[in-house]
């Protein structure tokens, strides 16, 4: 996205002409974010009710942070809904990337909720999202679902330079072991002749999606500058996840506008790419909302694995999300005539900054 120099260069006038104490302001909110992003990964107990369940939910990857889902509880269990208002529909036009987040979020509830010894079993809905159904017999906790509970405060889409070292076989083995589904066939690519074809799809997909004003207009509004507004909406690309500043939204709107081309981020990605260790790719058996929240189970799996074995994880989804590129896509992973959902860059790197998440007061529905 946006690079420290780049926002150097285009803020610098504007700072100097008074922007100097907002950003001082900043620096004290970004203090603050800190405390609310650990709260919002606060440990559950063993005795986590619902709410704490859907809380551990939320944590779930999705795309641009738009958390398009919302909860219905009930006795029998917790359902999760799909919250059209906040779709996308420039980037995802068939709401595939919702579902696939639904996905993700009901597997961050089920494995909390199996690991606090609630037993039950996830159940797709298609269009109408999933739901986990609780079980009235007692759960027992097995060391697998304990380890990837452990992981979900802790993961995060670090979108960052990895270190470039491989990935050792037995993880290797364990990643793709945790991402077993009905339903999806998941690829792990390591070769780096591959990978680097990857990374030439990616570059291409991004610089089609920038060429396209209604993307870029789409990506701003979604985009989150200071940590203040962050907090207060809760959602939202957060600059600092993605290793810039932070900024007041003024200024930060004007660096972005200033600073964000393509060619710095076909750098970006570049670098990213190529120190990364390898690329899942993820592809439903069937296409359409059933088949892409499977796809979202088998990917949060992997992710918290991946976290529980100390890697990091990033999406790379544009040649997923650019159609033309898709074709190519699915062949470079192995699925020849098939959609590719998702593409996740692996690898190993410190973590970076956590993205926000709305209240669970927020996302719930009596409807």
């Amino acid at each position: 996205m946006l690079n420290r120099r780049g926002i150097l260069i285009g803020g610098a006038a504007v700072l100097a002409a008074g922007g100097a104490g907002a950003v001082l302001s900043t620096k004290l909110a970004t203090e603050r974010y800190a405390e609310f992003a650990r709260r919002l990964r606060k440990p559950l107990t063993q005795s986590a009710g619902p709410s704490e369940l859907i809380r551990y939910a939320t944590l779930a990857p999705n795309g641009h942070n738009t958390q398009p889902w919302l909860f219905r509880q009930s006795a029998r269990g917790i359902a999760i809904l799909p919250d059209v208002s906040r779709r996308t529909p420039v980037v995802d036009p068939d709401d595939h990337h919702l579902y696939v987040s639904l996905g993700c979020a009901i597997e961050n509830l089920a494995v909390a909720a199996r690991a606090t010894g609630q037993s039950g079993d996830v159940v797709i809905d298609g269009e109408e999202g999933a739901s986990f159904s609780f079980s009235a017999l007692p759960g027992t906790v097995d060391p697998a679902t304990a380890e990837l509970f452990q992981a979900i405060p802790l993961r995060q889409s670090t979108r960052s330079l990895y270190d470039g070292r491989a990935v050792a076989s037995d993880h290797l083995r364990r990643l793709s072991q945790s991402a077993v589904m009905d339903g999806v066939d998941v690829a792990l690519v390591t070769e780096r002749s591959t990978i680097d074809r990857v990374r030439d799809l990616v570059i291409a997909g991004n610089d089609v999606q920038m060429d396209d004003p209604a993307f870029m207009r789409e990506l701003k509004d979604w985009l989150r500058f200071s940590p203040s507004t962050a907090m207060t909406r809760g959602d939202g690309l957060y600059a600092p996840t993605s290793g810039n500043p932070a900024l007041p939204e003024w200024l930060g709107s004007i660096a972005f506008d200033l600073a964000f081309k393509s060619a710095s981020e076909a750098d970006k990605y570049a670098r990213h790419m190529d120190s990364s260790a390898g690329v899942a790719v993820f592809s439903a058996v069937d296409e359409g909302p059933a088949g892409w929240i499977a796809v979202g189970r088998a990917c949060q799996r992997l992710c918290l694995m991946a976290t529980a074995l100390g890697l990091k994880t990033a999406f790379v989804n544009q040649p997923v999300e650019v159609a033309s590129l898709r074709g190519e896509m699915a062949s470079l992973a192995g699925f020849p005539g098939r959609r590719p959902d998702l593409v996740l860059r692996f690898g190993q790197a410190p973590p970076m900054v956590y993205s926000p998440r709305r209240p669970v007061d927020a996302v719930v529905t009596t409807s």
